[in-house]
């Protein structure tokens, strides 16, 4: 099925945009077994992007990849059993092979073939891991054994990789994985993550574990001008047009933010009968906040009065100085050492995010939503 915009998903072929320059690097860093750290926040492209470089090994016979999505793994022996399956699973050229390897790589394991719940796969690999039957050593070290024994690299990609961030005894773990990892010969690893806070804090802060453990990519939107070419060819691809400044205007609807632009896109494309215009343009606008209602309604469930005025001032263009008095009384923030904590609170829940000139809505289209709903609240 040839889809004209795609969003909610990894992309690829056609509708895979621009990011040749991220793509060429990636795929260098795979071929000679340099690490790699990948941040984007959610929405940007990440996974297509690490996907898009994993295909374009394709035909090299010295480089094997793995992929894995840990965002579902909540304890360090979630995250083993699903990194040992998800590399002998992978590694394997077909599924009859599966239970030989899980037996030959690793003693004492009844493995056990099932269909998957995961729509990417038809059958998952179920392999019982437990502190008792093996060492976190054992499991980390099975892709480097693998590797010796095919005589090939591995890059070992893991997406969402802030989970190890969140698990109990976080830092413990942490310790053990680069333990084992920075001895490995054969063996690299794209580790991605779309909690710019949590990813940078692993990564970028001295004291951890993980400081220096590879060069860190910061993946940045995809330009205008780029998203103009992409979009008017979808458009015109079924015999309909829309013109740069309509997709100037998608494009800074959702700030670039690629799923987004996907999205509103596809709203257009499906409002338009030949040509696109403005009223095409509003609801298709219309939809997509419709679509993230329930989404936005769920974030702000719980919040104070004072983190919702916080909210507030940067809808009213407050970037910074959030500790004034003046901005204080006019928004109702309480005192200093409050803002600090209001700050703080909607940053660890990704409400807010800090960028070199501020503090910013971290998801475009909740901003717009909010800024409907404190309107009707004001009005009422």
């Amino acid at each position: 099925m040839t889809k004209v915009f795609v969003y909610g998903m990894s992309v690829d072929g056609d509708n895979f945009t621009d990011r040749k320059k991220e793509t060429a690097r990636l795929k260098l860093n795979f071929e000679n077994g340099i690490n790699t750290i990948l941040i984007s926040p959610r929405r940007m492209g990440k996974t297509s992007v690490v996907k898009k470089a994993i295909g374009e090994l394709e035909g090299n016979d010295d480089v094997m990849t793995v992929y894995m999505d840990i965002y579902d793994c909540r304890s360090e022996y979630d995250f083993y059993n699903k990194f040992a399956a998800s590399v002998i699973q992978q590694t394997a050229g077909r599924i009859e092979q599966w239970v030989d390897n899980a037996r030959e790589f690793l003693s004492r394991l009844s493995p056990k073939i099932s269909f998957s719940t995961d729509p990417m796969s038809e059958y998952s690999l179920s392999l019982g891991i437990t502190p008792a039957t093996h060492s976190p050593e054992e499991i980390l070290n099975l892709p480097e054994i693998i590797a010796r024994k095919k005589g090939k690299s591995i890059v070992i990609c893991i997406d969402e990789f802030q989970q190890i961030g969140e698990m109990t005894d976080s830092l413990s773990i942490q310790k053990r994985l680069r333990g084992v990892w920075q001895h490995q010969q054969n063996c690299a690893y794209c580790l991605s993550g779309s909690k710019k806070h949590l990813m940078m804090n692993l990564f970028q802060n001295k004291r951890m574990p993980f400081y220096m453990f590879g060069e860190t990519m910061l993946l940045e939107r995809i330009p205008t001008s780029d998203w103009t070419e992409y979009i008017q060819g979808r458009f015109e691809s079924k015999g309909k047009r829309i013109s740069e400044k309509l997709c100037a205007l998608i494009c800074d609807t959702t700030e670039n933010y690629s799923s987004y632009v996907q999205q509103l896109a596809w709203n257009v494309f499906a409002e338009t009968e030949d040509v696109a215009t403005e009223q095409n343009f509003d609801d298709g606008k219309d939809a997509l906040i419709a679509q993230y209602s329930a989404f936005c309604q769920q974030t702000i469930q719980g919040l104070s009065t004072y983190q919702l005025n916080f909210m507030r001032a940067i809808l009213s263009g407050v970037h910074s100085g959030f500790g004034s008095k003046k901005i204080m009384e006019e928004y109702n923030l309480g005192s200093k050492s409050n803002v600090t904590r209001i700050q703080d609170v909607l940053i660890e829940k990704e409400i807010i995010e800090k960028r070199k000139d501020g503090l910013f809505f971290a998801d475009p289209i909740f901003a717009i939503w909010f800024g409907r709903e404190s309107h009707v609240g004001m009005r009422r």
